[in-house]
């Protein structure tokens, strides 16, 4: 209440904002992270008063100078050659980017494509991708399935690990700074994860069993602490006698 109140008295205002009936405006987002809004047709929403001040108006609206939807559709093209010879697309990176998910974290371009170039090394990854969306002003979140194959041990375990990336565009040059990963398996997602280190050292002692012949063959969508969800490749059964 007291917040309330204190919001009214600085702005002069009487009547509350509207939200969750709120479309976004076609106007440019703000460098700030704020999305704009505007009322939908012949409705009194969006306006916090009769003097039609809206929200868009507290600030000046710097116009934008990328596409969100073309990142989300070159992401689905480049996150394709993450671990493949040609690599992914350095330019729309920014130097500066921040990196970081359960156990890793470092704040450089140069760093990031270290860690990608190390993972292919040491183990032999298989990235498949799920969905690239939008999620916010300046954000784009993934879904993904990697499978590693520890190649320096003996017995060469597999790791798999399933979760989000969600990217985040700096406004003023387009390009991502930063890329923040969360796996679905464990609850504690911050750096640094005794959890996901756990996990991931759980994986990698645990021998990995031949495939039988006949054995359905599948794809993990989302692997959880206890359970997974698994996607069957449709198989062919034929029976003969001689």
């Amino acid at each position: 209440m007291a917040g309330t109140q204190l919001a009214h008295q600085s702005l002069r205002l009487n009547t509350a904002v509207p939200i969750s009936v709120w479309r976004r405006s076609s106007a440019a987002p703000n460098y700030w992270g704020f999305p704009v809004y505007k009322s939908l047709e012949n409705k009194r929403l969006g306006v916090l008063n009769s003097s039609k001040l809206t929200v868009g108006s507290l600030v000046t609206v710097p116009k934008s100078t990328f596409n969100v939807e073309g990142l989300v559709d070159f992401l689905y093209e480049d996150l394709g050659h993450v671990f493949d010879d040609q690599g992914i697309d350095r330019r729309v990176y920014d130097e500066g980017i921040r990196f970081e998910d359960p156990i890793t974290k470092f704040e450089s371009l140069n760093a990031y494509l270290f860690n990608i170039s190390l993972l292919k090394t040491v183990f032999r990854p298989q990235f498949q991708l799920h969905f690239v969306k939008q999620t916010g002003p300046f954000e784009i979140t993934t879904r993904w399935t990697v499978v590693m194959e520890y190649m320096i041990s003996p017995w060469k375990p597999e790791m798999v690990i399933t979760g989000t990336s969600t990217m985040g565009i700096n406004p003023k040059t387009g390009k991502f700074c930063t890329h923040v990963d969360t796996w679905d398996s464990i609850r504690d997602n911050n750096f640094f994860s005794l959890e996901g280190l756990w996990h991931v050292m759980k994986q990698m002692s645990t021998f990995k069993t031949k495939d039988i012949l006949g054995k359905p063959k599948y794809q993990i969508l989302k692997r959880m602490a206890n359970y997974e969800v698994r996607k069957y490749v449709p198989s062919l059964a034929v029976n003969g006698t001689e």
